[in-house]
């Protein structure tokens, strides 16, 4: 968090010298889990997910970008179409709390300063630290709480679509998959002092969670020049 803050202020206080191009907004839309627990479709928000988001776009191409966004992720084996999963009836709800920083690449430029409509699809990655509540399942299938939480990293895989609406709002839609480098979202790997409790579900394979939803952005800043980067 701290060097989020830092980049941040950073952005905002910029010397005019270098100036480039900013934009701050908000993410609002769905978030969906896949992994042990719950149905499997990858494209089915079932919650509510909503955030920040700011780009600093260093050429008509491409933006670095750091979002950080919150998500009541849930899973219900009920949901699922496996009738094994049915039957064992297993459910969750954990908060999780993403910082996710990287690059979006537009496919064709996305010049700010000229005029016009544009709309551009774009592919954006780069890394995700995602903080979940730690909890595993009794052999019942009741939850037990830890009473603890852990980070999950991952790696972001998001396609979107954008337009300029006005002069300087953006619109856009997009729908991001997250794969973690973590079992533990959905419990069905107990963690810390609770390890020796049993695992459920594929020990090898691990969580994926989902945001779509749409992206409302502002722009400011002096017209840039660009430079090779």
């Amino acid at each position: 968090m701290r060097y989020l803050i830092l980049f941040l202020l950073s952005v905002f206080y910029a010397h005019s010298g270098h100036s480039q191009i900013y934009e701050v907004g908000l993410y609002t839309g769905g978030s969906n889990f896949i992994g042990d627990v719950g149905a499997t479709d990858y494209i089915s928000p079932n919650t509510a997910a909503f955030g920040l988001m700011l780009k600093w776009n260093r050429s008509p191409r491409h933006s670095w970008r750091v979002s950080l966004i919150y998500a009541d992720l849930k899973g219900k084996d009920k949901d699922s179409d496996d009738p094994r999963r049915i039957a064992r009836n297993y459910e969750f709800d954990t908060n999780l709390l993403e910082i996710s920083a990287g690059m979006e690449f537009t496919f064709w430029d996305f010049d700010l300063h000229t005029s016009g409509l544009k709309v551009v699809p774009y592919l954006y990655s780069g890394i995700t630290a995602a903080k979940h509540d730690n909890f595993y399942y009794s052999p019942n299938g009741e939850i037990i709480d830890e009473n603890t939480s852990s980070w999950a990293f991952g790696i972001p895989m998001t396609l979107g679509i954008k337009s300029n609406i006005t002069n300087h709002i953006i619109l856009g839609f997009e729908i991001g998959a997250r794969y973690t480098f973590s079992d533990e979202i959905d419990g069905s790997v107990p963690d810390g002092d609770f390890k020796e409790q049993v695992s459920i579900g594929n020990i090898n394979s691990n969580d994926w969670y989902v945001f779509t939803g749409f992206t409302l952005t502002y722009t400011f800043g002096q017209r840039p020049c660009y430079c090779n980067f």
